[in-house]
């Protein structure tokens, strides 16, 4: 009996290789697709090769170095090869951000598609409020209390945040409510630099308060809402034209 219910947990010959499989094909679509990104940044992005290069040289020597004081520099050269492999891809992976930032930047949707692309326990609500020309107002949910996101023309966009806040300050109470316009002008946040600025935001609530408003703004989310936004970046011309049209037919 004991002996049934010891392998019970254990894969038998069968399932153990198609495990096996299963992460060797996972692990070779990673591979391909980490390659991919890799070969659209070299063509976009002329430094990338170099940099990555040079630091993995400069790194490999600072640590030969480091070991050569301290006579044990042959020990140290393979720490410092793969120690500079791992910064070069630390690298890589910035530089793949930058370059997606600044192509999605001043296109419509930017915000809502970096909003999604949060970390941590934000909670975020596209579109709240918006016009037919495409201005709209994003719904965050956060520690720090509400945050409202707006993005596009910034004289109609304001108008589009004073009115969601005294919409949402009637169900929240005294939670804090914050307004971020996105963009390049003065008083404004630039598309890279939206999350950090998120994330610099003071913590004034809980967990659970963060469930409880989460319940009382769907109330109104039910009532009300704004024109449906692209999933992400959408460029200007004729594509913006035919997304207006959908939006007015709505």
């Amino acid at each position: 009996m004991a002996k049934g219910s010891a392998g019970k947990g254990k894969l038998d010959k069968a399932e153990r290789k198609e495990l096996k499989a299963t992460r060797r094909k996972r692990s070779k679509e990673r591979r391909s697709q980490l390659w991919q990104a890799f070969k659209m940044q070299r063509k976009e992005d002329k430094w990338l090769v170099p940099i990555m290069a040079g630091t993995i040289v400069l790194t490999t020597l600072v640590m030969f170095g480091l070991g050569w004081l301290v006579n044990a520099q042959w020990f140290f050269l393979p720490m410092g090869l793969i120690l500079g492999v791992l910064l070069s891809v630390i690298v890589f992976g910035r530089r793949v951000t930058k370059t997606v930032y600044k192509k999605a930047e001043g296109q419509t949707g930017a915000a809502a598609w970096a909003l999604d692309s949060l970390k941590g326990p934000w909670r975020v609500t596209n579109a709240v409020a918006g016009t037919t020309h495409l201005d709209a107002v994003h719904r965050v949910l956060g520690r720090p209390g509400i945050i409202l996101v707006g993005e596009g023309a910034p004289h109609r966009v304001k108008s589009l945040l004073a009115q969601e806040k005294k919409r949402v300050a009637r169900l929240v109470g005294d939670t804090p409510i914050y307004e971020i316009i996105v963009g390049n002008e003065a008083d404004q946040i630039p598309l890279p630099k939206l999350q950090k600025a998120m994330n610099r935001l003071p913590k004034n609530i809980t967990r659970k308060q963060m469930d409880s408003l989460e319940q009382r703004l769907a109330a109104i989310a039910s009532r009300t809402s704004g024109p449906a936004m692209p999933h992400g970046p959408v460029p200007g011309g004729g594509k913006m034209k035919s997304v207006q049209r959908t939006i007015k037919r709505r």
